[in-house]
């Protein structure tokens, strides 16, 4: 089987940020398929060039033994004009630039969202090299756009949603990581048939490899990595912060990068908080030396519309690997973390509440820890490891 992805933000491990397609690449390519994965180089959360480029829009090199395509597409910072022209740009591109390059067909292209104009690039080369098209919709787009705030009659919407009709009916396959997609693809007039869920997940940590010390000794620590973006209610954790200042033992650790982390970083400062430590991105395997050496690990989701379809977070399968509790601020339904007593869910932002959780656990047993991360640990195991979900996926291709 040779497999084309394209992704306008995947990422290699070494590069900081979500690995799934890497993740399910590698597998694949254990399992003897060849797999080209087809991104930008300019990264989404760093809003930085990740490659040297000579007198060509793309470069080409082998990941372990991943073929990776990478384009060169003009940079941004935030959410404005700037963004979607770096989206048109990589359609654009995709669609003129890789039939040039003489590669083997592919028997099968997937094109992923966030932006649909990533799926469409990937529709067109389906229909050129005669492949099968699977869809994969990892964000709902534009009902996720109209849910933060953007008039559903804005040009840009129309255009999307549009687009995403036509992409749904032309698809053979639609995949999504979202598990309860299927009901707001159905509504559009979609057979349900030819929808999946396959999940986020994980590769188990090797747990025989050194990890390093990354936090501060003799604290309690309390840990988030990931995007600081309007999402991640991150500027609670802050206040939180600045509730529990007073609390010597405790400390908090934001490892990433984001539209909102200058802001974050601003806010601390100005509550004076010298119990809040920001680290940019870092690699995956670096990730894994903060969360092993962490406390209770956190995470956050505003309480927006658009998590009625559910919600499918790769922090959230990192931190069950390194057999962590978890704090979960959100209102989101089916919440595995409170299913499987992986930790605390707290359904609103109550300041006051998250903080006195804190404490809580701050007073637990180790035999109580231990037991919060077990359950996480087992119930990613049996269900969300890569190879559970390639199972799933080498099916469908």
């Amino acid at each position: 089987m040779n497999l084309w992805i394209i992704n306008h933000h995947a990422l290699t491990p070494d590069m900081g940020g979500g690995t799934r397609h890497y993740d399910f690449s590698k597998e694949l390519v254990r399992r003897g398929h060849k797999v080209t994965i087809i991104a930008s180089s300019f990264h989404y959360a760093k809003y930085k060039e990740m490659k040297n480029y000579s007198d060509v829009n793309y470069l080409q090199e082998s990941y372990y033994g991943i073929d990776f395509i990478w384009i060169k597409t003009p940079s941004y910072q935030g959410s404005g004009f700037a963004r979607v022209k770096n989206m048109l740009s990589f359609m654009s591109q995709v669609i003129h630039t890789i039939p040039r390059l003489n590669l083997q067909k592919p028997d099968t292209i997937i094109g992923s969202s966030v932006h649909l104009f990533a799926v469409y690039a990937a529709y067109v080369l389906s229909k050129r090299y005669k492949s099968k098209f699977i869809m994969e919709v990892r964000d709902l787009w534009p009902l996720t756009l109209i849910d933060m705030g953007i008039s559903k009659w804005h040009p840009f919407i129309l255009l999307l949603g549009f687009l995403e009709k036509y992409l749904y009916k032309k698809a053979d396959i639609i995949v999504t990581n979202l598990p309860k997609a299927h009901l707001y693809i159905k509504k559009l007039g979609i057979d349900k048939n030819k929808i999946a869920w396959i999940s986020n997940g994980t590769t188990l940590p090797d747990i025989k490899r050194e990890y390093k010390q990354k936090l501060p000794k003799d604290k309690f620590n309390v840990l988030y990595t990931g995007a600081h973006g309007f999402a991640n209610s991150l500027n609670i954790l802050i206040d939180v912060a600045d509730y529990l200042k007073d609390e010597d033992k405790i400390h908090f650790t934001l490892v990433g990068d984001g539209a909102l982390k200058q802001e974050l970083i601003d806010k601390s400062k100005s509550l004076s908080l010298s119990n809040v430590t920001f680290i940019p991105s870092v690699s995956k395997n670096e990730v894994f030396d903060y969360l092993f050496d962490a406390d209770l690990l956190y995470v956050g989701l505003r309480n927006l519309p658009i998590y009625r379809y559910g919600m499918s977070m790769n922090k959230v399968f990192d931190y069950m690997s390194v057999k962590k509790p978890i704090l979960f601020v959100s209102a989101i339904e089916d919440n595995i973390i409170e299913t499987i007593n992986g930790g605390i869910v707290i359904k609103e932002d109550d300041i006051e509440k998250i903080s006195e959780s804190i404490k809580v656990f701050t007073a637990l047993s180790k035999e109580d820890i231990v037991k919060y991360g077990e359950n996480n640990f087992n119930y990613l195991k049996q269900n969300y490891t890569i190879k559970i979900l390639v199972d799933k996926l080498e099916k469908l291709l």
